[in-house]
């Protein structure tokens, strides 16, 4: 029996050295595994930092992945969850023509139906910022097309697992070092 193909977050603890991208990137290259998201940012312990990436694979090669980036010298600890085991969110911005926020009506609906915010408003344009689920940010991307979206941007997922995942003491061990 052929092996699904599922959605896997990995989380990879590490110090931010120079070049680790690039390698992690290889591995996942070397296997035909394409990246569906990708950020970073330091994590709770000092000088440690996380990428979250995600991908969508089989668990026996994410198995396989983990393992790999693993043995990369600059990884402390890297470890891969499923959807239902982590929460994740997205944020997204949408620059807007200014003057479809005054003309047209229906856009503030839109933006009021989706909970997002406005977070800037100029004379050419009007900034629009949203948190959700991937289907939310690229929902209000569609609503928004036809208003005269100028740019829109997407983070890479966040987040954080339902679990314990006793990081904190492996991070602690090697900041102690």
């Amino acid at each position: 029996m052929k092996e699904k193909k599922k959605t896997y977050t990995i989380s990879l603890y590490s110090e931010n050295n120079v070049g680790l991208l690039n390698r992690v990137s290889a591995i996942l290259l070397k296997r035909h595994i394409n990246i569906e998201s990708f950020s970073t940012s330091p994590s709770e312990i000092e000088h440690v930092f996380r990428f979250v990436i995600v991908v969508e694979v089989t668990e026996s090669k994410v198995k396989k992945v983990v393992q790999q980036i693993e043995k990369q010298i600059d990884v402390i600890k890297a470890f891969y969850h499923t959807d239902e085991e982590t929460i994740f969110q997205e944020s997204a911005l949408y620059k807007v023509k200014s003057s479809s926020l005054f003309e047209e009506r229906h856009i503030q609906n839109i933006i009021k139906k989706s909970q997002a915010k406005i977070v800037t408003v100029s004379p050419e344009f009007f900034v629009i910022e949203i948190t959700g689920f991937r289907h939310e940010t690229e929902n209000l991307r569609s609503q928004l097309e036809p208003y005269g979206l100028m740019q829109f941007v997407r983070s890479g997922r966040i987040s954080v697992t339902k679990e314990k995942m006793n990081i904190t003491e492996i991070l602690n061990k090697f900041n102690e070092k």
